[in-house]
């Protein structure tokens, strides 16, 4: 049904050379005043889990070396920087030739992690290092916060359906395309959004609106037409008037169309007390032989309302997620940071209060315990040898990705694993008195101390 490999989207952005903040150019000029382009490194890290988290997940990477790939000046964006009048002619010429040449180390999508680890280090020279940050940091903010969002759903409903509905209030038509992405990455079984469908071969799902019942003087009338167009897809929404009186509709629509070979295959509830409503269809249901219909419920829900519907045993066979999902309502931003590292061959630590980071190119272990559960990390050196999994792996070296484009299938089943290898208290959406254990080497300590020193003697 679905193309083997993921293709690349462009239709959003396709030129993205000037999505960034007007600080990278400003800088890029006085580089090049100055002749600075020695190599440099990046990491981008998060400082700290929002208040209701234990963990996060990794997502974006394809969409950042996808436009890595893609990275160069056209003549009409170099033009328009022309006009701003804040750029010099030998610098802007400079541009024409630029392209991302350097290498991406980076966390897998859908792999777990923690405050202060790098999950993407790039290095390459300092111009291009430096001009791609503002849209990195977008591109992997983003797909990160919507993948933690909903992989908490995920655990929430252990093998229910799952399917994304966020499109019409995210923020914008990107957002809604990627948090589509994001959330199938992290376990969703798909997405209402057509054009994300499409584009990343996610599984597609759809209903009715409301308004489909309200065009129709009845609303079995509503229901038989619908099920005569979509005979494959016949999933009806029976909340608009009365949900039970509309469950017997569907019920004695069903023995009508039974003679055609013609099956309804679900129905979906958006509103009430969609416990009390769903027991109430599953007997109605039950009763008139459908207990093959499913039930998918929606209506403003996260991770926490999907909680407590399952340990009610509510008999709900799937959960339709938006707003709260794609927003991330309860922790709409990650206090995320891209910062150099390492600059011409020596280590370099940012200092400012509240905000300081940690020097040098870095490595993170991962050790599994008992039963494959995580057990600890260490954040580390490049260098140093460590016990565990290093997390960091080459994806692009001199500016050319190392494999083909992953699927989101495989990413999907990498992410499950990962969430099957939470310790309990980890993957509780209440957060831990016991938080994931991230040690960070002596000599990495060590480094920072030294830095600090040579910086105040200056």
């Amino acid at each position: 049904m679905f193309r083997k490999k993921e293709t690349k989207v462009t239709h959003l952005y396709p030129d993205c050379a000037l999505l960034t903040d007007l600080y990278e150019l400003t800088m890029l000029q006085s580089y090049f005043d100055c002749g600075m382009n020695e190599p440099a490194t990046f990491e981008l890290f998060v400082r700290k889990l929002p208040a209701q988290r234990n963990f996060l997940m990794a997502a974006g990477l394809e969409l950042v070396l996808d436009y890595l790939c893609d990275l160069r000046f056209t003549d009409v964006r170099l033009e328009m920087l022309a006009r701003t009048g804040r750029f010099s002619a030998a610098f802007l010429r400079s541009l024409e030739s630029l392209r991302f040449t350097g290498s991406v180390y980076a966390m897998a999508e859908g792999t777990v992690f923690f405050p202060d680890e790098p999950i993407l280090r790039i290095t390459a020279p300092l111009r291009e290092a430096q001009l791609v940050e503002s849209r990195v940091m977008n591109l992997v903010h983003y797909s990160t916060l919507v993948a933690s969002k909903a992989a908490r759903c995920v655990l929430a409903a252990p093998g229910k359906q799952l399917v994304d509905f966020g499109l019409r209030r995210a923020h914008g038509a990107e957002a809604g395309i990627l948090s589509a992405r994001a959330s199938y990455l992290a376990g969703f079984s798909g997405t209402a959004t057509l054009q994300a469908g499409l584009d990343f071969h996610i599984p597609m799902f759809g209903t009715m609106a409301h308004s489909f019942v309200q065009a129709h003087q009845d609303e079995g009338e509503a229901f038989e037409h619908f099920v005569r167009s979509q005979p494959e897809n016949a999933h009806l929404l029976i909340d608009t008037y009365d949900t039970e009186i509309a469950a017997k509709k569907v019920v004695a629509l069903s023995k009508r169309l039974a003679a055609e070979k013609m099956t309804i295959k679900g129905v979906r509830i958006d509103s009430g007390d969609l416990s009390i409503h769903a027991q109430k269809v599953r007997c109605i249901l039950d009763e008139g032989g459908l207990d093959a219909v499913t039930i998918l419920v929606s209506g403003n829900l996260d991770e926490w309302r999907i909680e407590k519907l399952v340990h009610a045993q509510a008999p709900i066979d799937g959960f339709g997620i938006g707003t709260r999902m794609n927003t991330s309502a309860d922790a709409p931003y990650l206090d995320c940071a891209y910062k150099l590292t390492q600059y011409a061959g020596r280590p370099r630590r940012k200092r400012s209060e509240g905000k300081a980071t940690l020097p040098g190119v870095k490595q993170v272990f991962r050790t599994h315990g008992a039963e494959g559960k995580l057990a600890w990390d260490a954040l580390v050196l490049e260098d140093e040898r460590h016990a565990g999994v290093p997390l960091l792996q080459p994806v692009m070296i001199d500016g050319q990705r190392l494999c083909d484009r992953l699927t989101l299938d495989v990413m999907r089943q990498h992410a499950q694993r990962e969430l099957l290898s939470l310790p309990e208290r980890i993957a509780a959406l209440n957060p831990s008195n016991e938080p994931y254990r991230v040690d960070i080497s002596e000599r990495l300590v060590d480094l920072a101390r030294e830095l600090d020193s040579m910086q105040s003697a200056h």
